[in-house]
């Protein structure tokens, strides 16, 4: 017999993707922990703004002028020279809207964070396996800090590099935050265990985070109805995993910026420890992370 949070947790919920949880009308589940009362959300990012942490975003492009944005350390493409893909510097700007809006959420938590844009993407909804493999790995090979991924692949044949790419980027303290499906299909990155998983919860807090306890999706973060940057200076509200991961993506940054020494492993364990619904034990009273 299951537990009832994951039976809770599979039921469908009008107005939220595949794998996320309506936390405005089921509440999550509590997770007590002891003897870790210092990992607070104070501890972990208190006033920080991101500075000195670098972030790609791997999507359709970004528009650099977008107020939301901020501007763009460099802006690249993958592009195919006939012989082969090449990840080479672009204009800044982005054909679909997609990688703005999340280039946008990112900026609106961690306003001082340095942003490079990847096109991976051609409208918003697909574009070649090799494409995505080539910008990962150039992402990796640089070195950034985090990588958001609000995209996702269903080709198995992919899988096996992907796999070798995640692994490689957790080594080299390169965090992928990689969004879950909308639909309840099996994709990846998103599925590893070796990146930080978004689904969508239902509330308007931007800083509110949960922990879900039955992965493949780690965490719950914004994702419904969110206002989200547009090309030509629009703003529009949108629905979707896609901009959850942003908004772990730029807690991520805060955190970064303020404990430069955490690894992906320990970064992840921070996430969880200040999580909205994990509590710290102290004797017989409970203190919300």
């Amino acid at each position: 017999m299951q537990p009832p949070w994951r039976r809770e947790q599979r039921e469908h919920f009008p107005g939220v993707p595949a794998w996320s949880l309506a936390t405005s009308r089921l509440a999550p589940e509590e997770f007590g922990v002891s003897r870790l009362e210092d990992v607070t959300r104070e501890w972990a990012w208190g006033d920080a703004d991101g500075a000195g942490v670098r972030v790609c975003v791997l999507d359709t492009g970004v528009e650099a002028g977008h107020p939301r944005v901020g501007g763009l350390e460099r802006s690249l493409v993958v592009a195919d020279d006939g012989a082969d893909l090449t990840v080479v510097d672009c204009d800044p700007v982005d054909p679909a809207g997609h990688g703005t809006a999340c280039a946008g959420v990112i900026r609106s938590i961690a306003p001082a964070v340095s942003l490079t844009s990847v096109r991976v993407l051609t409208d918003g909804r697909s574009g070649s396996g090799a494409a995505l493999m080539a910008g990962l790995r150039w992402a990796v090979e640089e070195g950034f800090d985090l990588v958001n991924l609000s995209l996702s692949t269903t080709r198995s044949q992919f899988l096996p590099v992907l796999h070798e790419l995640a692994d490689r980027a957790y080594f080299r303290r390169c965090v992928l935050v990689a969004s879950a499906h909308n639909m309840p299909v099996v994709s990846f990155p998103w599925t590893f265990s070796s990146v930080i998983s978004v689904a969508s919860h239902d509330e308007p807090d931007p800083m509110t985070y949960y922990y879900n306890p039955a992965p493949p999706a780690e965490f719950y973060a914004r994702g419904v109805r969110v206002p989200v940057a547009w090309p030509g200076g629009r703003e529009i509200r949108s629905t979707g995993n896609s901009f959850a991961a942003p908004h772990i993506t730029g807690i991520c940054a805060l955190i970064l910026s303020r404990h430069r020494w955490l690894t992906p492993f320990q970064l992840k364990s921070v996430l969880y420890l200040a999580a909205s619904n994990v509590v710290v034990s102290e004797g017989d009273a409970h203190v919300r992370a």
